[in-house]
């Protein structure tokens, strides 16, 4: 998935009824993508959403790998109801794996996550993606598939990021950072720059505000989701 070395990763978060048109280009453009997160509400919900259930067919069948969000704000949430919500995403939406957002990332979270990733593995996630939003303890990259080093707002990736020398050892395709408030103009050079920096998947978007992730990355629509 993907294509010349960097991989899209798409949070849509607004509802298919809102913003069909936003769904219908993910659809399209699913092939090029690293992974889709699904998230119907904050989670998966109480009960399937038929709108989600049929975007999430029509993204299977485009060829998109499917990951359904949870937050585990930072550790304090049970494991029992992290897992419960992975299950409901997979049995409703026939997710590939999770998106385990607000991921803590200090040395002594790192023992509890193990365990939950374990029991997230034994239910049948082919695919963890961590988003610590931040670069956490080296043990994280190694225990997810995917790990967001950085979320945040382009002015802060270009004038404040920085990067621990051991995050330079690792594969590329195990990391991911997710920019907002990307210029429209400027979005080629954010994929550039997460490539320069080590990321091998990004999601570049140019929304700003509470919910940046309503709006798609304008590089889903280049050739092969990547452009020079």
């Amino acid at each position: 998935m993907g294509g010349h070395g960097m991989s899209l990763l798409v949070p849509l978060y607004v509802h298919p009824a809102e913003d069909p048109g936003a769904w219908h280009r993910l659809i399209t453009g699913a092939a090029r993508t690293h992974a889709v997160v699904l998230n119907p509400a904050s989670g998966p919900g109480t009960a399937p959403d038929p709108a989600y259930t049929a975007a999430a067919r029509a993204l299977r069948a485009a060829g998109a790998r499917l990951l359904g969000y949870v937050d585990t704000d930072y550790g304090t949430r049970d494991r029992a109801e992290i897992t419960e919500e992975a299950r409901r995403h997979r049995d409703w939406y026939r997710t590939d794996g999770c998106f385990l957002d607000r991921v803590t990332a200090t040395p002594a979270g790192l023992p509890a996550c193990r365990r939950l990733v374990r029991e997230l593995r034994r239910q049948g996630a082919g695919t963890v993606v961590f988003n610590p939003g931040v670069h956490p303890a080296p043990g994280y990259v190694r225990l997810a598939d995917l790990t967001v080093t950085f979320e945040g707002h382009w002015s802060t990736y270009v004038s404040a990021f920085t990067r621990p020398s051991w995050i330079a050892r690792q594969p590329p395709e195990r990391l991911c950072h997710l920019v907002y408030g990307v210029p429209p103009a400027l979005v080629p050079l954010a994929v550039r720059t997460a490539t320069e920096r080590g990321a091998g998947v990004c999601g570049p978007v140019t929304a700003e505000g509470p919910n940046p992730w309503a709006a798609l990355t304008p590089a889903l629509t280049w050739p092969n989701g990547v452009r020079s």
